[in-house]
């Protein structure tokens, strides 16, 4: 069963390289880390969840540190990011990061990414929240020539650059899967079938991400693209989660399921590793 395990990667929790190896050695699929660079203290944007902003959010480590830290002392399991808020980062170092990351993996590295939520956040790296997605589309373009361009071009409206070396290339190729972190809405899911090939919706209610799943392919083939071209990591099952929900949650149509183990020490999540290993194995 394709079961990933998601950290919120704090330092107060278990570390990166510790969390990783204890999945592969429990036979999960993949592990993945999230990204938030800062949170303005302020807190004027209202967290999505509602209530209060969840402490760990102020606590995440560099996802991409983290990642070459799990790929360095593991070999199969897949390493990702759920997900990177490309739209607060240089894109030529962006691209070095992640082909980098790709490099020390064997090619194991699963390039999850968002335009983000948090207006100040945003702001604070120079993006002004409305642009969020055209800045993020040219982000993609920009790095995807990069990766697969001896010399690489890129004119766009906020990103321009001519005649680029730029290495390491990505062992995967063209480059590592992009998948689209956007909420399960309907503007998320024309976003994923106009450009995505992959999908992780943020799911509460797997009934509708069953509808959702659907009406994502019936969007792409509409397009004119191949439906079967997407896959779909759900992540954020109900907080009640047992084996049941993880089964009716692949039933879903989804790829793979991604547990959130909890920001607590390295005993508490292990134990939580333990508790799912005979539906990862």
């Amino acid at each position: 069963m394709p079961l990933g395990l998601f950290s919120f990667n704090t330092e107060y929790s278990i570390r990166p390289d510790r969390f990783a190896r204890a999945a592969e050695e429990r036979g999960y699929e993949s592990v993945w880390f999230p990204e938030h660079t800062h949170i303005p203290a302020d807190r004027t944007t209202p967290y999505p969840g509602g209530g209060e902003l969840p402490r760990e959010y102020v606590h995440m480590s560099d996802p991409f540190a983290s990642s070459a830290a799990a790929a360095a002392v593991t070999e199969k399991i897949l390493i990702g990011t759920a997900i990177s808020l490309v739209n607060q980062h240089d894109p030529i170092a962006l691209a070095k990061q992640v082909a980098t990351v790709d490099l020390i993996s064997d090619g194991r590295f699963l390039f999850g990414v968002g335009a983000g939520w948090n207006v100040e956040e945003m702001n604070d790296h120079g993006v002004q929240f409305e642009e969020r997605w055209p800045y993020l589309w040219e982000m993609l373009e920009a790095m995807q020539a990069l990766w697969t361009q001896e010399e690489a071009t890129y004119k766009g409206k906020y990103i321009a650059f001519e005649r680029a070396w730029s290495y390491p290339k990505p062992v995967q190729q063209p480059h590592p899967p992009i998948l689209l972190g956007v909420f399960d809405s309907r503007v998320g899911r024309a976003r994923v079938a106009r450009r995505g090939n992959g999908w992780i919706p943020i799911a509460f209610d797997l009934a509708r991400t069953r509808r959702s799943i659907a009406d994502v392919r019936e969007r792409m083939e509409a397009n004119g693209r191949d439906p079967d071209q997407l896959t779909t990591s759900i992540l954020y099952l109900p907080a009640e989660t047992g084996e049941d929900t993880v089964r009716e949650a692949l039933d879903c149509g989804a790829d793979r399921v991604i547990l959130r183990v909890p920001t607590e020490d390295e005993e508490t999540v292990l134990a939580f590793m333990d508790r799912f290993q005979a539906l990862a194995g």
